[in-house]
């Protein structure tokens, strides 16, 4: 299986840092916050990872190089000088991903997740891990009834999206009739975001998920940052 991290973003929350620093490249106990997942991918036998890339691009190769530091072979996907959003970014990148599904991972976020516990496919057309809500997002974002199958209501407590999921390429081939006119849709590339879709599917019964009730940090903030660079320093 391929994956795809998501890196492309602006990090306005986290300046000055990322003034001359794309947020995945910050470094987080030591080495850049996209190191940990690229470690983890390669632990479980992925063997391709397609970077989407836009805030600060140059900056990345010389970081990362070719990936084969951790036996990885590491593309990257230029989206130009605005990041494409999540949907964009996934149909932007598709003729690298190719036909198969693939595990995507925002680049932003830290966790101890084991990827080898994701599918080798989703049952339907995706499946996302899902984190208890974070003091920053209460609220969550969908529920996962018992027999692992996701729900955009309120008719029960809801989890926060993790940022890592399976996803079939088909995902995004329906797009335009769900996103229909939204702002960004008409640029060439279009810019717009997964959450739309995984709600259409959603409603269809098409979504699954799981639970990881482990370590996980949503990178968002200077302050988070900092105090997960402590943390992860602390424990060796």
């Amino acid at each position: 299986m391929k994956a795809l991290i998501f890196a492309a973003g602006l990090g306005e929350r986290m300046r000055p840092l990322t003034l001359h620093t794309p947020k995945p490249l910050l470094p987080v106990a030591g080495k850049p916050l996209i190191a940990w997942h690229l470690e983890r991918l390669a632990a479980v036998g992925v063997g391709e990872v397609v970077v989407n890339i836009a805030w600060l691009a140059e900056c990345f190769a010389p970081v990362l190089g070719d990936g084969s530091q951790w036996g990885l072979r590491l593309r990257f996907v230029h989206e130009g000088d605005a990041p494409l959003e999540t949907g964009g970014g996934i149909l932007n990148a598709l003729p690298v991903l190719g036909e198969d599904p693939f595990l995507v991972v925002n680049g932003d976020i830290w966790t101890d997740f084991d990827f080898a516990d994701l599918p080798g496919e989703p049952a339907g057309m995706a499946h996302l891990v899902m984190v208890d809500n974070p003091m920053q997002h209460p609220q969550g974002d969908y529920r996962l009834d018992d027999a692992g199958v996701l729900h955009h209501d309120r008719d029960g407590d809801c989890l926060t999206y993790a940022g890592i999921g399976v996803y079939r390429p088909s995902i995004v081939a329906g797009w335009r009739t769900v996103i229909g006119d939204a702002p960004g849709s008409e640029r060439t590339p279009p810019r717009f975001s997964v959450v739309p879709l995984q709600k259409h599917f959603m409603a269809q019964g098409r979504v699954t998920g799981q639970h990881h009730r482990g370590r996980w940090t949503d990178v968002g903030t200077v302050e988070r940052l900092r105090a997960l660079d402590a943390e992860l320093a602390a424990n060796g």
